[in-house]
Order: C-alpha cells, then structure tokens, then sequence
C-alpha cells in the first residue's frame, strides 16, 4: 500500500497492542483480542512475533505493526533487532515493522540506515521506538518513516514517569516531519486526549486494554476485602 494512504488509516486514531502475558498468550488468543479491538474502533494493531502477526492478519484488515523481540545478553537492543528478525515480520503480513531506534549496536552490526532501508526495499514502513528526544532526531535523520515514544521510561537515561511522557511528544512533534506515535503508560482516555493534544499522530495502547489482570486489579482494589487486606 502507497506510504500516504498507509498512515491515513492511522492518522487520528487508536491502535491497541497486542502483546500479554500468560494464560492469555498465543497466536489465536492474539488475534481473537485484535479482532475485538478493532470491533470496538482501533484503527490498528501493534503484535510480537511472526505467527501472531501472521494469525492477526488472518483476522483483521486494519494496518499491523509487527515487532520481533529477540533478546541477547550481550546487546541492549532487542525490539526487532536484526534485518532477519524485521523481514520475519514483514512476511506474515505486517505493513509496518517497529524497531528500536537508537544508536545502540544491534546484534549483527548492521547500522540503524541500513537496517530502515532493508524494511523499505521489503515493501514495508518503519516505526522507531525511541526514549528521549535526540533518539528521535537520530532516527527520523536515519530514515524512519514514524517516530515512537515507546521507550521513554524504559532506558536508564529516560525520565521515570507514572503516566505518558507527553513533553516528549509534543518536543518531537515540534522537530521531525515524520508522524509521530504515542506510545507508553497510557491508561485513560484522558491521557489519550493529552497525547493528541500535544501533536501525536496516533496513540497505543496496550496494557489498559489488553490485560485482564490489571483491568481486574483496579476493581478489586475498590472493594472492602482489599481495604481489610490493605491492598
């Protein structure tokens, strides 16, 4: 799909994240949740990994962004760290490969350039997920086609916040011409509307829609047996 009308059918929305924890993981889990998401107005899905992309898109027709997390204990990268781990993605069907963004070293020594062109030559788009803003500048510099605050709190040197890192947002909106995405600790419609209103182009949301356990959590924290147990 041409890169413009691509990102119209993100411009202004929400995309939900697909990614959670035991007991509900697994590719058909996955794409059952992507599937509702987009009954209740996503207008699009963030996954992790080759086959829930590929059973998500066998459910959905919105935009996927597909990351591929490979940890290693040598490399600080691990959000679809190589060229093979984005192309994996590609493949099962996501229009969008998310990746970090930073200048860290990746595991096969390919550079942050090279590694956005290869996603391109595939036929695909690229989300840099970013913490701070020079990571930001670097990446759009890089080629990135978006640019993510997926990662801001999530690095040493990033700010530790409770909600969305909202001056990053608005910081980067201010700075690059690529759209950018807001991602990280939303938990509110308000905090949505924050996003939106300091530049995002898209918000995600992940964890506030996707986890059970969390939404259950906060109801049961109202409740008078969590007050006796001092919860």
């Amino acid at each position: 799909m041409e890169k413009s009308l691509l990102l119209d059918r993100l411009k202004g929305g929400l995309i939900v994240s697909c990614q959670t924890q035991a007991p509900l993981n697994g590719p058909e889990i996955m794409a059952a949740m992507a599937e509702a998401a987009v009954l209740g107005g996503a207008v699009g899905i963030r996954a992790n990994g080759a086959e829930d992309v590929a059973a998500i898109r066998r459910r959905v027709s919105v935009p996927i962004i597909g990351i591929n997390k490979q940890r290693s204990p040598d490399y600080q990268v691990y959000i679809t760290p190589t060229l093979e781990a984005a192309l994996a993605v590609v493949h099962a069907g996501a229009e969008i490969v998310a990746l970090d963004g930073s200048p860290a070293p990746r595991p096969t020594g390919i550079h942050l350039r090279d590694l956005i062109a290869g996603v391109h030559e595939a036929g695909a788009l690229v989300m840099a997920d970013i913490s701070t803003l020079d990571e930001g500048l670097w990446a759009a510099e890089c080629g990135a086609d978006i640019v993510a605050t997926t990662l801001s709190g999530y690095t040493p040197y990033s700010p530790k916040l409770d909600g969305p890192d909202l001056d990053l947002i608005e910081a980067l909106a201010g700075r690059i011409s690529q759209p950018v995405i807001a991602e990280g600790r939303f938990y509110t419609p308000d905090d949505v509307r924050a996003a939106f209103e300091r530049g995002a182009f898209a918000v995600v949301v992940g964890r506030a829609i996707t986890e059970p356990q969390l939404l259950t959590r906060r109801f049961v924290q109202a409740t008078p047996r969590a007050a006796e147990a001092g919860q």
